[in-house]
């Protein structure tokens, strides 16, 4: 089992989108037994994988262990793809954290929840926090994904250069360029700056997911954005495979 983040600073990135549709390559194309756990108090992961959405307490009722999260697991209608779905109690996870002290009791619930599933995808809330740098701390590869143009890039850097200097990440940054147009002068600008980004387009295929959550998954391989989005998981499933061989 290895756990991916898919993390950014800030809302407005298309984080969870690329989430949920790695979650899907994952089991969909390779055929990995995949959880998409939803640490996000937004839920948006959730409502795209058709889980109700409600102001419950059980998501954050995990991390007091006074609940097991495989009670919380559910199916989604994709093929080995689980999902440990997020709701309101979020938001008072990182106050909850803080206060628990105990900087890898996300770590430890993965490794506990992960031992039924050969990939674990953490679709994690925007910003530095407590949750997030928990995130961090467990993921063997953290996906950022990254708006086309210098303030961004600039924001990305100094996220890097912090998360570094603490020594807050377990594995290595994978910074990928996002919702990208090439019809924008700043957008190209941007990846001839750094070429060797993976690229993934915009797409409105990708906006209506987020209205129509049976469209998860279903981006044509022939499209440019669904062929970027195989292209990169290929990518990241390399990665994976080197890291644990090195491992």
């Amino acid at each position: 089992m290895q756990t991916i983040a898919v993390y950014s600073l800030k809302g407005g990135v298309g984080k969870t989108t690329l989430a949920v549709n790695l979650a899907w390559a994952a089991a969909a194309r390779s055929s990995r037994k995949t959880l998409l756990w939803d640490l996000d108090p937004q839920a948006a992961a959730s409502f795209m994988l058709g889980a109700a959405v409600n102001g419950g307490k059980d998501a954050q009722a995990v991390f007091a262990k006074d609940l097991d999260p495989a009670k919380l697991i559910r199916i989604t209608p994709v093929p080995r793809l689980d999902l440990l779905p997020a709701d309101a109690s979020l938001r008072g996870l990182d106050h909850f954290l803080f206060g628990l002290g105990k900087k890898k009791r996300l770590l430890k619930l993965i490794e506990d929840v992960g031992q039924n599933y050969d990939r674990v995808i953490l679709d994690a809330p925007p910003g530095l926090t407590e949750t997030s740098e928990q995130v961090l701390r467990a993921a063997d590869l953290i996906l950022v994904p990254v708006i086309p143009s210098p303030l961004s890039q600039r924001a990305l850097d100094e996220v890097v250069a912090y998360l570094d200097r603490h020594a807050l990440r377990r594995g290595p940054i994978l910074p990928i360029y996002n919702m990208v147009d090439r019809r924008r002068a700043l957008h190209r600008a941007a990846l001839e700056a750094k070429p060797d980004w993976p690229v993934i387009p915009m797409a409105s295929a990708f906006e209506a997911m987020s209205a129509t959550p049976e469209d998860v998954g279903g981006l044509s391989p022939s499209s440019p954005a669904g062929a970027a989005l195989l292209s990169l998981w290929s990518g990241i499933e390399k990665r994976l495979a080197k890291r644990a061989k090195s491992g």
